[in-house]
C-alpha cells in the first residue's frame, strides 16, 4: 500500500494541548484537498453558525449563589437538526464546544444520519456538586437554552460529567416550560421516560464492532489479537467487555489512577467499570502501570477511550500498536496523527469508531417521535447494520484513494455535507 498523505506540520508549541477547534479545522482542510468541493463551502464549514454563551446561577446547598458559564455551539444544520452532547467539566470553553460541534457534523454525516453538529456544556467540576446542586444547575441551564434547543432544532445528549439523569432533568425542565411532555428534546434519557434501550452502551459497542471489522480487513482473527484500552468508563468498559467476549485478549485497562496490566489477558467482567465502582481499576490489579505506559504497550490494537489529546507529538513515536481505534473524542493531535501515519500505524478515527452513541440517539429520537419503543435486540441489530454500512463507505474511499482512514472518513462526511450545501444553496 502506498504511504498515505500526512497532515501538514503544526506550528504551535507542542507543549500546549492542541485546541479541538484547530484540530477539527486542519482535518477539514486536509480532507477538502482530496475533493472537488467549492472552497466557499469549506470556508463556511470552518466556522460555527452560532455560539450561545450563557451565565447560569444556582443556589448552593449552603445558601450562597454561584455563577457558572455555559455554552451551546451550533456548527452546521444543512442535513437536519443540530445534535451533540452536553458536558460538565472544568475545561469546557467556547472553542472546545466549537471544535467538538464540528466533529459531530462529520460524525452524523459519515453515519448518514439526518442531523448536523452541535456541542455544549458548563465549565464546572461536577464532582464538587451535590445531586441537588447538579439538578438545579441543569434545570436553570435548560431554561437558558430553551429557545435554541428542541426536537426539530437541537437535540442534546449526555457527555462527560452528565448522564441519563441529567437528561431527564433537562427534558422535564424544557417540557414544563412548554406545557407538554416533549421526550424528543434530548436523547440518552432513562428508558422509562422515552430513552432507548442500549443507548448508554452504544459508543463502546460501536468501538468494538469497528475494531472487529478493521481486524477482519487486515486478516487478524480476534482470537489472536491483543488489545489495550485506556479508560474504563462507559465507552472503554463496554468495548473491552465485548471484545473480550468475542475472543480478543484484553491486556490492559485503566482509569484516572493508572492501568491494570496482564499480558495473559484480563477477565474484564470481573473488573467494575467507572459507573459501577468509580476509580476502582487499580484496586483490582496485581500489576499496575501508568496511563502513559499503557499507550506504548506492544499490542495489536490500542483503544484510547478516555480523554482528548493523549497521543501527541511527544509520544506518537512510542506507540507500539499496529492499529489505533479512537474511542474518545479527539484523542490524537494533528502532529501525533501525522507521525503515526508516517510510521504506518492505522488510525480509525473517532467520527466513525465511537459513532454508536449518536446513531442510537437517532434511534431514540425516532422512537420518541413515533411513540413506539424498540427492543434491545432491535437496537443492537440496527446499530450493527448502520456501523457496517458506514464502514463499507469509508473502506471504499480508503482503498480507492490510498489515504489514511481518517481522511477516508472525512471524505465520506464532507462529500455528503458539501453536496447538501450545493443543493440547498446560500440564502438569500
Amino acid at each position: 500500500m502506498a504511504s498515505p498523505s500526512r497532515l501538514p506540520e503544526t506550528p504551535a508549541d507542542s507543549s500546549e494541548p492542541e485546541p479541538a477547534v484547530e484540530t477539527a479545522r486542519r482535518q477539514l482542510q486536509h480532507a477538502a484537498g482530496h475533493l472537488e468541493i467549492d472552497p466557499n463551502i469549506v470556508e463556511r464549514l470552518k466556522h460555527p453558525t452560532k455560539v450561545h454563551e450563557v451565565r447560569v446561577p444556582i443556589e448552593r446547598d449552603d445558601g450562597t449563589v454561584e455563577m457558572f458559564t455555559g455554552y451551546r455551539a451550533h456548527h452546521d444544520s444543512v442535513r437536519g437538526p443540530y445534535k451533540g452532547g452536553l458536558r460538565y467539566h472544568p475545561d469546557v470553553s467556547r472553542d472546545e464546544c466549537v471544535g467538538l460541534g464540528m466533529w459531530m457534523t462529520w460524525k452524523c454525516a459519515v453515519m448518514d444520519l439526518p442531523f448536523g453538529g452541535a456541542k455544549g456544556g458548563i465549565a464546572v467540576d461536577p464532582k464538587q456538586l451535590s445531586s441537588d446542586e447538579k439538578e438545579r444547575l441543569t434545570r436553570r441551564f435548560a431554561e437558558e437554552l430553551r429557545n435554541v434547543i428542541g426536537p426539530t432544532i437541537d437535540i442534546p445528549a449526555p457527555d462527560m460529567g452528565t448522564d441519563p439523569q441529567t437528561m431527564a432533568w433537562l427534558m422535564d425542565a424544557y417540557s414544563m416550560q412548554e406545557g407538554e411532555t416533549i421526550a424528543g428534546v434530548v436523547t440518552g434519557k432513562p428508558p422509562v421516560i422515552g430513552g432507548s434501550e442500549g443507548r448508554e452502551e452504544a459508543p463502546g459497542r460501536s468501538v468494538a464492532i469497528i475494531t472487529q471489522l478493521v481486524c477482519e480487513h487486515y486478516d487478524r482473527p480476534l482470537e489472536e489479537t491483543s488489545v489495550a484500552v485506556q479508560g474504563y468508563g462507559s465507552v472503554g468498559s463496554n468495548a473491552a467487555r465485548l471484545l473480550d467476549e468475542w475472543g480478543a485478549t484484553i491486556v490492559a485497562i485503566s482509569d484516572v489512577n493508572g492501568a491494570m496490566y496482564d499480558p495473559d489477558g484480563i477477565d474484564t467482567k470481573s473488573v467494575p467499570s467507572h459507573d459501577e465502582e468509580p476509580e476502582a481499576v487499580t484496586d483490582h490489579a496485581d500489576d499496575v502501570i501508568t496511563n502513559e505506559e499503557l499507550l506504548t504497550l506492544d499490542v495489536d490494537v490500542l483503544i484510547p477511550a478516555a480523554l482528548g489529546n493523549v497521543i501527541t507529538e511527544d509520544n506518537a513515536d512510542s506507540v507500539a500498536a499496529d492499529i489505533v481505534v479512537e474511542g474518545a473524542n479527539g484523542p490524537t493531535t494533528s502532529t501525533g496523527d501525522a507521525i503515526l501515519a508516517d510510521r504506518g500505524v492505522q488510525v480509525i478515527p473517532d467520527i466513525l469508531a465511537n459513532a454508536g452513541g449518536v446513531t442510537v440517539s437517532y434511534f431514540e429520537w425516532l422512537q420518541d417521535i413515533n411513540r413506539r419503543a424498540w427492543s434491545l435486540q432491535r437496537v443492537n441489530d440496527e446499530l450493527e447494520a448502520e456501523m457496517r454500512s458506514a464502514w463499507q463507505a469509508v473502506r471504499a474511499e480508503f482503498e480507492d484513494r490510498e489515504v489514511t482512514w481518517r481522511d477516508a472518513a472525512y471524505i465520506v462526511a464532507l462529500s455528503r455535507v458539501g453536496e447538501a450545501h450545493e443543493v440547498r444553496g446560500l440564502w438569500p
